[in-house]
């Protein structure tokens, strides 16, 4: 095989491995990235999602909350309660379609089920009390429990996608630390193998420019051919002995 051949492919199995290296590292870094991304695109939004709807329902139960410890009929009609429960109901149905498309954990569609039927009946007592704003026993009795009832459904889709965010993140870590010891283990395995290149092709070319300088030396010897080689560079005393060696059999350069 010609030397050139040799050195060529030495050089490609080097590219070989800084391309692997480089290969495994962007893999795994994509990974670790979309792990994060799906955390904070999915889990996230839905913990956003959440504490969205706990602020209208509050601002809703509010609402309803002034109109039954309001006296004068004109003040529990009147257009700041209407602006402050329409409010809170608009943010609570933008969250709540929101969560519905985005489930992602097991039992949460079931909670955003839930919440969703509980919602509709906790509109209706909405609606009967804005028409019977004195039936105080409506507002303790049915009302208040419906606002609770969903206030828990609320939290459980909260806990459930922040239980998720946490497992996620731990599974993250472990995957990270992993990573670090491919990577220890494959760089140890590459910094090996290109150690072994940058010994093994400098001995060989070195020995086989050695080698032909010790024949060149001999023969010239053999020949009886005085020379005078000050130089320890082996391709330099190679062409020295080469030039020598056609004076001598009148041997002219074309």
């Amino acid at each position: 095989m010609l030397l050139k051949t040799k050195l060529s492919l030495g050089l490609g199995f080097l590219f070989v491995i800084i391309f692997t290296l480089g290969g495994f590292c962007s893999y795994y870094v994509g990974k670790l990235g979309h792990e994060s991304d799906n955390i904070l695109k999915n889990n996230y939004n839905s913990i956003v999602y959440a504490k969205n709807m706990l602020s209208g329902l509050d601002d809703m139960e509010t609402s309803m909350h002034r109109v039954m410890q309001s006296t004068n009929h004109a003040v529990k009609s009147n257009n700041y309660n209407l602006k402050l429960f329409e409010s809170g109901k608009k943010i609570f149905d933008a969250n709540l379609k929101a969560a519905k498309d985005n489930i992602t954990e097991i039992h949460e569609k079931d909670y955003v089920e839930q919440l969703d039927h509980n919602y509709q009946t906790f509109l209706a007592l909405c609606l009967q009390l804005q028409k019977e704003s004195d039936d105080r026993s409506l507002y303790f009795r049915d009302f208040l429990p419906a606002c609770e009832k969903m206030k828990q459904l609320i939290n459980n889709i909260y806990e459930i996608n922040m239980q998720a965010v946490v497992h996620k993140s731990e599974l993250a870590k472990s995957d990270s630390a992993r990573f670090l010891r491919y990577m220890a283990m494959i760089g140890a395995i590459c910094l090996v193998l290109a150690l072994g290149y940058f010994w093994y092709f400098p001995t060989y070319v070195s020995l086989s420019l050695s080698y032909l300088s010790d024949r060149m030396k001999n023969m010239l010897k053999k020949s009886g051919i005085a020379f005078d080689i000050k130089t320890n560079d082996e391709a330099n005393i190679i062409l020295q002995g080469i030039n020598l060696l056609e004076n001598k059999l009148g041997i002219k350069e074309e």
